[in-house]
């Protein structure tokens, strides 16, 4: 009997180590934040195959692919039905070539193809979920040849949100093909403080509306504009790092706001780690925000190795000043006009001591100088002298400092 029981227990021991080394996401993906597109903010259900390959012409052509963008990211409403067997399929009149040959032709740009699900029965968009097929739909994803996963949240009552994304994490693994998985759970159930080794990365608010500083209701829920998003970014910044990221929700740079909040808005983005996902027309955007897109020295403070979401030293007045820590010694420091008026702002290098104890890093001008770049203006200069600049309204000034040789 004790024979027996000692048996029991070592095959249940056994199990439940597979299961915990079987319960794993991808950890070579997402070691800094996805860069890619986004279908749903500019074109929402009116998507079809053209799109995604004129799409993925447009990220080589205008230079994002260079500037490190690679994810081709189709949304809600790709759907047909569910075959016989239960398979997904593609809605044969918008995708009549099927996603393997959408795949084929994304990776022949050298770039990945996402594709969006829901853990419900329904999508957002009304068209199948996920539930009870996750498996299967994950099977099916990898023999498409798709890169990255997309997760949505409606129609989940009753669903537990950690079992609920872990069970589609482990489709994903079973499958056999890495694929970034995305959670898009809007920070409902707190998802920073259980996702981390579920996905790579979570929402932490409600969709992204088209604007500056607003809240758009919808009863039970609401958007909200580039300022809300930041503001709730608050006491969030220790959850984040290389392959778990909070997300701020895709760009809307390009999609109507001035170009002085494009510009502040992808700063933003940048400097708090969230993914840089666009949402808009890659095909017809214009030159600023094509440039903006494409402006290298920022996406590089938001792929800077150490990973170090930035964090906020001055607030509660018309310009706002962030700080992150960047491998090599360097920092990133942006200061943010959110008020309605130009501001000016004069920031003494020397007089503050910013004490980063999350990555135990200490900005001290006063005993180490910086070079600083302008990343927008590429102007240059140190920090012996005071930063004492008029910010116009809603826009925005980053620097990279670089220690004094």
């Amino acid at each position: 009997m004790k024979k027996s029981l000692s048996l029991l227990l070592t095959l249940c021991a056994s199990l439940l180590l597979a299961s915990q080394v079987h319960a794993q996401k991808f950890d070579e993906l997402g070691k800094t934040p996805q860069m890619g597109w986004n279908s749903w903010n500019k074109f929402g259900c009116n998507i079809n195959e053209q799109l995604i390959r004129e799409t993925a012409d447009a990220m080589v052509k205008t230079g994002m692919k260079e500037a490190g963008y690679q994810y081709v990211n189709i949304d809600d409403c790709w759907h047909g039905e569910r075959d016989a067997l239960g398979n997904p399929q593609p809605n044969a009149e918008r995708f009549p070539s099927g996603m393997k040959a959408l795949a084929d032709y994304v990776h022949s740009k050298g770039l990945k193809l996402g594709i969006y699900s829901d853990v419900g029965d329904k999508t957002c968009g009304g068209h199948f979920g996920s539930r009870g097929h996750e498996y299967q739909d994950a099977k099916t994803y990898a023999d498409w040849g798709i890169d990255y996963v997309k997760y949505d949240w409606c129609n989940a009552k009753g669903l537990n949100p950690e079992g609920a994304y872990s069970t589609m994490r482990d489709a994903i693994k079973a499958s056999g093909r890495p694929m970034l998985f995305s959670m898009c759970e809007w920070g409902d159930n707190k998802p920073w403080e259980w996702a981390g080794n579920i996905s790579h990365s979570w929402r932490t608010t409600g969709d992204i509306y088209l604007c500056w500083d607003c809240e758009f209701g919808h009863g039970s829920w609401s958007s909200w504009g580039v300022l809300r998003i930041l503001d709730k970014q608050s006491g969030l910044r220790k959850y984040s790092g290389p392959g778990h990221w909070n997300d701020m929700d895709m760009l809307e740079v390009g999609n109507g706001l001035t170009e002085a909040e494009d510009r502040s808005h992808f700063s933003i983005w940048a400097i708090m780690d969230s993914p840089l996902i666009s949402g808009n027309d890659l095909r017809k955007m214009t030159e600023s925000a094509r440039k903006i897109l494409t402006n290298k020295d920022v996406i590089a403070i938001n792929q800077d190795s150490l990973g170090v979401q930035a964090l906020r030293v001055m607030g509660g007045g018309k310009v706002e000043v962030y700080v992150k820590p960047l491998a090599n010694d360097e920092w990133a420091v942006m200061f943010l006009n959110r008020a309605d008026e130009a501001s000016r702002f004069e920031f003494k290098w020397a007089d503050h001591y910013i004490n980063d104890d999350l990555s135990s890093r200490v900005l001290e001008a006063s005993k180490t100088q910086y070079t600083w770049l302008d990343l927008w203006s590429k102007a240059k200069g140190t920090t012996a002298q005071n930063f004492n600049q008029v910010i116009p309204a809603h826009d925005v000034v980053i620097y990279r400092l670089t220690p004094k040789k």
